[in-house]
């Protein structure tokens, strides 16, 4: 099969980028993976026919060789610090990676005038959402809440500026809460589904009533491809998967699946916790042109998703550490 384009994905080894690197590599694309290597990234990625990998930091300036050299025609900037509550704690991190990495990653492609540029970013750019607001849409101004919000909004004002002032090739996606196998295990649902299978404390923020709209991460990685086969430069597009649930929901779910598999009350592990700082309220994106725009809708409903993984979680319980190389702090922290 003839191999057609050449692709950079930066924060490859990252939970959604991975999934963005795997199909692209079924599709046959000839792909660089461009990673860090930071405490989530997953270290037993195989590398095949196709791929390449390079240890870099986008935040290093030595990332804008790698890439004129290379000579992509596309790259996808997946790379980022994404934990909300670092950004709380430590938000130079988040600085320094999607803000200064994304302007390294803009200064290379003014060197290759045939490369576009893909940049993933979060609807969370636009703050948050009361019950009963309109979702999310390409009319919704930016009002990031969070230090981790308001590092992408700067990347993705820096991106649009590129465009309008140097004539870069970019489109900007702005995706809703992704879930799915091979998701660190510091976020909502992978935090619920290990603390289900070491029937441990499952800790919901406040009263669990906050909302995000939850969309399985190969559905995304599926509407990034075919963004890059229509590609059309400038344009934004908004993937959401159309599924609000408020995060106590979520967690009844995930125990309701977990009870039919083991006969355990899994439902006594549920405990409120204090709030996080600034916590948004709800987040929803109506995806509607997009959908109609790149002809894709997601595929997979969330019954479906949360099975696929919580069975990867189960599946590789005792593989989880391999795949990420946890330090003993983060065993510790998974079991208790």
């Amino acid at each position: 099969m003839k191999i057609s384009k050449k692709v950079i994905v930066t924060g490859g080894l990252g939970f959604i980028g991975s999934h963005i690197v795997r199909l692209l590599l079924k599709k046959n694309y000839k792909v660089l993976n461009l990673d860090k290597i930071s405490y989530s990234s997953q270290r037993n990625f195989s590398p095949v026919k196709n791929y390449r990998f390079k240890r870099q930091n986008i935040a290093s300036k030595i990332v804008k060789d790698t890439i004129i050299d290379y000579k992509p025609d596309f790259i996808i900037n997946c790379a980022a610090e994404t934990h909300v509550d670092s950004s709380i704690t430590n938000s130079e991190e988040f600085v320094k990676s999607n803000i200064l990495g994304t302007h390294n990653i803009l200064e290379s492609c003014l060197k290759l005038n045939q490369c576009k540029l893909i940049h993933i970013s979060t609807d969370e750019v636009f703050g948050s959402l009361r019950y009963k607001d309109k979702k999310f849409s390409l009319n919704s101004p930016y009002d990031p809440k969070s230090p981790y919000s308001a590092s992408k909004a700067s990347a993705d004002h820096l991106v649009r500026s590129y465009g309008h002032t140097y004539g870069l090739n970019y489109s900007i996606t702005n995706c809703s809460n992704n879930y799915g196998p091979y998701q660190y295990p510091e976020k909502l649902i992978p935090v619920v589904i290990n603390s289900c299978i070491n029937k441990k404390t499952i800790p919901i923020y406040g009263n669990g009533k906050n909302i995000r709209d939850w969309i399985y991460v190969e559905d995304h990685a599926r509407a990034i491809i075919s963004i890059m086969k229509q590609f059309t430069s400038g344009k934004t597009y908004l993937i959401g998967g159309n599924c609000e649930k408020n995060n106590l929901a979520v967690v009844k779910i995930i125990c309701e699946i977990f009870k039919k598999k083991y006969n355990f009350n899994y439902y006594k592990l549920i405990k409120f916790v204090k709030d996080r700082k600034g916590h948004d309220f709800r987040y929803a994106i109506n995806n509607y042109k997009t959908i109609n725009e790149i002809k894709w809708k997601p595929k997979i409903n969330f019954r479906n998703g949360i099975n696929k993984t919580i069975n990867f979680y189960i599946e590789n319980k005792d593989n989880l550490y391999k795949i990420f190389k946890f330090d003993k702090s983060i065993k510790k922290k998974l079991r208790n």
